[in-house]
């Protein structure tokens, strides 16, 4: 049976080795999809180790047929990617010495892809793990009265697109502020043009949320990513000197627009570093996360690291 030949991953049955390396990948998939799927909804996290897939070709398709349908675009981005075709994308590509925290893809906005695949082609030489967390495990162990706050509040995503983090054009994948203007009234952005062109956007969502599928309680934002809080004191000291705290990149807020508290989000992260455990990224390794039950994250690294992403099954709260 498929969760007999499970291994355990620090304390997580969720590795599974295919025995025959040359045995087809698609074939593979289509004969324990639907087992690969059952497991995802209930456990949320697989690591599928010996698949020969060689490239983001193979990848891509391997990924549609198994999720059942296409990938999706990444549109409203957070971070910088590159398309390497059929909606397969290099993983974020920050400096090698940066530290990713844990996160659910696309949390920040009411709409976000319920799975999400990785398929390492090349470890790094040293490090560049991807940890993953659970979000059931996260949402039980931060303190009550954080949690609720948060929920009766919610959270509010500021920002200000431009060359210091992302300019809308790339967030948005257009060079038509039509198109912009046109996304946020669908997706409940509140956009303004500031005088000197930059697009500044307000959105407020969930902090928590009952997962659509099991049912369970999930923590579910990115609040601890977007506050200044997350970037290093000098580098955050600095920004706010250089444009004021209204025109930093980005922020985060409750949802009423009063501040959240620094030592919240301290709580939260040090939850997130408790609970989370990696492996060693092995080539042609293929993670799958249900992405609002586990998140993820990356250690630094040295060397050429090479590590594609695709998404799925779009979800709108």
């Amino acid at each position: 049976m498929f969760e007999e030949r499970l291994e355990l991953i620090s304390g997580s049955k969720i590795l599974l080795h295919v025995e025959d390396k040359k045995e087809a990948a698609l074939d593979w998939i289509d004969e324990n999809k639907s087992s690969i799927d059952q497991y995802l909804s209930k456990n949320g996290a697989l690591l599928i180790r010996g698949l020969a897939i060689w490239n983001g070709d193979e990848f891509g398709g391997i990924l549609a047929r198994l999720f059942g349908e296409e990938l999706n675009k990444y549109t409203y981005r957070s971070t910088p990617r590159t398309e390497l075709g059929k909606n397969v994308y290099t993983a974020t590509e920050y400096h090698k010495s940066e530290v990713i925290p844990q996160h659910n893809e696309v949390s920040y906005s009411n709409s976000w892809p319920m799975r999400i695949g990785f398929l390492c082609l090349k470890p790094a030489d040293y490090k560049g793990n991807t940890p993953i967390s659970d979000s059931r495990l996260a949402y039980q162990m931060i303190p009550k009265e954080i949690k609720d706050e948060f929920e009766k509040k919610k959270v509010m995503y500021v920002r200000n697109y431009s060359k210091i983090d992302l300019p809308w054009q790339e967030v948005f994948q257009t060079e038509d502020k039509n198109d912009v203007e046109h996304y946020c009234e669908n997706n409940n952005l509140f956009y303004e043009w500031l005088p000197n062109g930059v697009l500044r956007t307000r959105q407020i969502n969930q902090a928590s949320m009952l997962h659509p599928g099991s049912g369970e309680m999930v923590w579910f934002n990115q609040a601890h990513l977007f506050h200044i809080s997350n970037l290093d004191e000098e580098i955050a000291e600095g920004l706010i000197a250089l444009l004021g705290d209204e025109n930093i990149p980005r922020n985060a807020y409750f949802g009423d627009g009063t501040p959240i508290d620094p030592a919240y989000l301290s709580q939260i992260r040090a939850v997130y570093e408790s609970t989370k455990f990696s492996f060693q990224w092995q080539s042609n390794d293929l993670l799958l996360l249900d992405n609002m039950l586990y998140t993820h994250g990356r250690e630094e690294f040295d060397g050429t690291r090479q590590v594609l992403v695709g998404m799925a099954r779009p979800y709108t709260n």
